[in-house]
């Protein structure tokens, strides 16, 4: 290969994604992976590399050769990781950003047994019943720093019970040893189109259009509660411009394609594309974000 990357890629492309096979990361990973093989012309594969809250498959990628040959694709943890463990990389400095791939929101599920149907509801029970424990998939994520930035604007009380990953909360909640969660909106879509979960609020801005029946946060009367979950594309830092610039456009291409787009939707993941600059300027507003919230809201590693 060329100092610039005219020969790339002459060998296969792996995908690190530091989570578990199966979560919303990984999801999105794969039909991305399957389009850069045909575009590229070249094997692309995705490696899963979970621990530590995906540090561990982060300081993987961002310590592999910058040659174009290690992508990353993570989640906005890479904004609170910092905040939370040590890190033996600087994910602002070690990672380049290339494009990001999709946002969803963060929703606040209910078992149906608890008997409410709407936010408003389930501060009233809160009030009349504190310390009510709510499940998200680990301490420090953004399912974690949304419920309890909701419980302090609320004046409620919650206990905050981490897993280790998503899907083991998930199925407590449908079992219903666990009667409240906040988890990215992903893995819940199709418990609650089974009616076995209800979602009483989401995160974001606007409402996603994969769930345009379930009110925001600001909508249900949390003003001020905005957090996108959002999925990135990274590589290590002094990876040729060529080769970054390249899979900025191979990856647009790929957000375009109406089959991922439906596949993405279909995950309540909105699909979103863009240049380097705008996910590097979202990575930096996030990180400034999420510092003052992990010290207001006084979140840290268990």
């Amino acid at each position: 290969m060329t100092a610039h990357g005219e020969d790339w890629p002459s060998r296969p492309v792996r995908i690190v994604v530091p989570f578990p096979a199966g979560g919303s990361t990984d999801v999105a990973a794969r039909p991305i992976a399957n389009y850069l093989a045909h575009a590229l012309h070249q094997q692309v594969y995705v490696e899963n590399k979970s621990g530590a809250s995906g540090v561990v498959g982060m300081e993987i990628a961002a310590k592999a050769a910058p040659d174009g040959y290690t992508v990353l694709i993570t989640s906005d943890q890479i904004a609170t990781g910092p905040y939370l463990f040590t890190l033996n990389f600087n994910p602002l400095k070690d990672l380049t950003p290339v494009v990001q791939l999709s946002r969803q929101p963060v929703v606040l599920a209910v078992h149906p047994s608890l008997g409410v149907t709407d936010l408003a509801g389930l501060i009233a029970l809160a009030k009349a019943q504190p310390g009510m424990s709510y499940a998200t998939s680990g301490v420090g994520s953004q399912q974690h720093i949304v419920a309890a930035w909701f419980a302090q604007i609320a004046g409620i009380e919650l206990v905050h019970v981490p897993y280790r990953g998503g899907g083991q909360a998930i199925n407590d909640l449908i079992a219903g040893h666990v009667k409240i969660a906040s988890l990215g909106s992903t893995p819940l879509i199709p418990h609650y189109q089974a009616g076995t979960v209800r979602l009483l609020a989401q995160s974001t801005a606007k409402r996603s259009p994969s769930l345009p029946e379930v009110p925001t946060y600001q909508e249900a009367g949390i003003k001020g509660l905005v957090i996108d979950q959002w999925l990135g594309v990274f590589v290590p830092t002094g990876t040729p411009a060529a080769i970054v610039a390249r899979l900025n456009v191979e990856i647009n291409k790929a957000l375009a394609d109406e089959t991922i787009r439906a596949n993405f939707l279909r995950a309540a993941q909105e699909p979103v594309g863009g240049t380097a600059e705008e996910l590097t300027h979202l990575l930096n507003d996030d990180y400034a974000k999420y510092g003052r919230l992990v010290k207001q809201l006084n979140i840290h590693k268990n």
